[in-house]
């Protein structure tokens, strides 16, 4: 059975800093892309950060030049560097998977349809 397991969540001050980890079980590391997302207490679900099989990203706009997603595929782990944390940035983190039918050189996305498996998240708050 897939599972996704996040981990590094927390409470921080603005400014502030914290590395979020998704370690993937139960399979082969080798979903052509995996993302993060994020759901802030009575909004929708958004997409934070995505990367490919070839290491391709792509980040909202609300994070970039803030959060970075790197991967390492030997130990099967998604990461989440976020730095300059604002209170916006407040919400439950998902780690998320695509199926194995998605090509690898698709360009990485952020639209919840293109990813099938889910952690169960991480609460991550950030106060000013």
């Amino acid at each position: 059975q897939v599972q996704l397991v996040e981990s590094g969540g927390g409470s921080v001050q603005t400014g502030g800093s914290l590395r979020l980890s998704c370690a993937a079980s139960g399979y082969t590391y080798s979903r052509n892309l995996m993302g993060w997302f994020r759901q802030a207490p009575g909004k929708e679900r958004e997409g934070v950060a995505a990367i490919n099989s070839y290491n391709t990203t792509t980040y909202a706009d609300s994070v970039k030049g803030r959060f970075t997603i790197s991967q390492d595929k030997g130990k099967g782990t998604l990461y989440l560097q976020m730095n300059n944390l604002k209170p916006e940035d407040t919400a439950i983190y998902y780690c998320a998977a695509s199926s194995n039918s998605r090509p690898s050189w698709w360009l990485p996305s952020l639209r919840l349809a293109d990813f099938a498996v889910w952690g169960q998240g991480t609460q991550v708050t950030v106060s000013s």
